[in-house]
């Protein structure tokens, strides 16, 4: 299930509408569990430290450097990545997924009264893992600095998973 949430509305959300969401009925059920988020996971190791960050400083600089080539020729010429986001289950390091925020708009302008209508886009792209991956794993495998492109465990790319929902 997908939910959209219109970007303008995205500051005014608070902790209350997150809990608002299915399956999050309590802050109980959104922060216990095995699973923490991966710049969490990577605390007290400085070289995951290390390459967590410099990953996530590579990706949207190396999106921006294909986006007028690729995903930004189409209806929407604004595509702006936000995070890359990984859950990472707490003692053993396997990966629950890995998701990069975009978000876009369209804008119109209605001649007759000067008005202008924005419609605003978000995606959420999921990050094509193999089951089972370790976020050092992931790490080692975007390691040589090209992380869109480097290929994960599982065979494909982050750029690969792009495609696929961009």
């Amino acid at each position: 299930m997908s939910i959209a949430i219109r970007p303008s509305r995205l500051a005014a959300l608070g902790l209350a509408a997150v809990l608002a969401l299915p399956g999050l009925a309590s802050a109980d059920a959104r922060l216990d569990g095995p699973y923490i988020d991966a710049a969490t996971y990577a605390r007290g190791d400085d070289a995951r430290v290390e390459a967590w960050y410099a990953m996530t400083y590579q990706l949207p600089r190396q999106f921006d450097q294909i986006c007028g080539d690729t995903f930004c020729e189409g209806e929407y010429t604004n595509l702006q990545p936000l995070r890359f986001e990984c859950s990472v289950h707490r003692d053993d390091g396997r990966i629950g997924m890995c998701v990069w925020s975009f978000a876009a708009s369209e804008e119109f302008l209605v001649a007759r009264t000067g008005r202008i209508i924005v419609q605003p886009k978000v995606w959420h792209c999921r990050t094509p893992l193999a089951a089972g991956t370790t976020l050092p794993a992931m790490l080692d495998a975007v390691a040589g600095g090209d992380a869109l492109d480097a290929v994960l465990p599982g065979g494909r790319s982050i750029f690969d998973g792009l495609v696929d929902c961009l």
